[in-house]
């Protein structure tokens, strides 16, 4: 066995090499072309709790600790928003106790954001909650509100977390709002532009979705940016845990964003 003194240093070392490989991998990605929305749906939380024996609280609460990794990686990668599928609408059906232990662990980590942001004001990266906060318990939107106004000024980045939101409802919104700006001024012809500037997502300022990642194995869309994704948005699929997704998952979906804007025609 190493002594102990000999086997720190090793450790030291190979998590200083290590870092070094993904300071250079991520420069050497950013100098290709990044994309400038990519959004998450954070999928297996529970899977990865019941998979290691705990209880199902944990594994949210270590997919929240994966999303500040995650966001840290995109930023240096140059990516422009962030957006990630925290708490759909839907959400509300599963248990009480799961529920109330979402919105403890979301009014706690944006709490933290609010007293200490660092990673979102040395990021510049601007917070947003899109969705029915009017269905979020009080203490839950006073805490996102608070977060929203901490970082109201920065103006680099931006990350959206949904909650608790639905793309049908997002889309009904828009319709909605885009009807009643038609009735006020009397011109009925309603187009997809006027629906698209009154997206949640378009109104806080963030472009289209270039990539929509979805871990867990799970190949579909459960109702979120259906809106956004429409079009040009390349959809990728991780066998992983959410809170085991890292830089190494990452890094395959971005070099298949790259060579397909490689090979698209100019």
């Amino acid at each position: 066995m190493l002594p102990i003194f000999v086997s720190d240093s090793l450790g030291w070392f190979h998590g200083y090499a290590s870092q070094k490989v993904q300071d250079a991998l991520l420069a050497i990605l950013s100098s290709g072309p990044v994309p400038r929305h990519v959004a998450f749906i954070m999928d297996g939380n529970r899977r990865y709790a019941r998979s290691k024996h705990r209880v199902v609280a944990e594994g949210h609460a270590q997919g929240f600790e994966t999303l500040s990794k995650v966001l840290e990686i995109c930023m240096r990668l140059g990516v422009r928003c962030v957006s990630v599928y925290a708490f759909a609408i839907e959400n509300f059906n599963r248990s009480p106790e799961e529920v109330e232990a979402l919105m403890a662990l979301a009014e706690s980590k944006l709490i933290e954001i609010s007293k200490h942001g660092a990673m979102l004001d040395q990021h510049g990266i601007r917070l947003n909650a899109l969705g029915r906060r009017d269905m979020l318990p009080p203490n839950v939107r006073a805490a996102v509100e608070k977060a929203e106004e901490m970082t109201r000024k920065n103006n680099k980045a931006i990350l959206n977390i949904c909650m608790p939101y639905a793309s049908r409802d997002d889309i009904a919104s828009a319709v909605q709002t885009a009807a009643e700006k038609a009735v006020e001024s009397d011109n009925y012809d309603i187009t997809e532009d006027d629906v698209d500037a009154y997206m949640s997502t378009s109104a806080v300022g963030s472009p289209p979705v270039d990539i929509l990642v979805r871990t867990s194995g799970v190949k579909r869309l459960s109702d979120y940016m259906t809106w956004q994704s429409c079009e040009d948005t390349q959809i990728q699929f991780s066998s992983r845990y959410w809170p085991d997704f890292g830089l190494w998952d990452f890094v395959p979906i971005i070099l298949d964003y790259q060579r397909k804007v490689w090979s698209s025609p100019a």
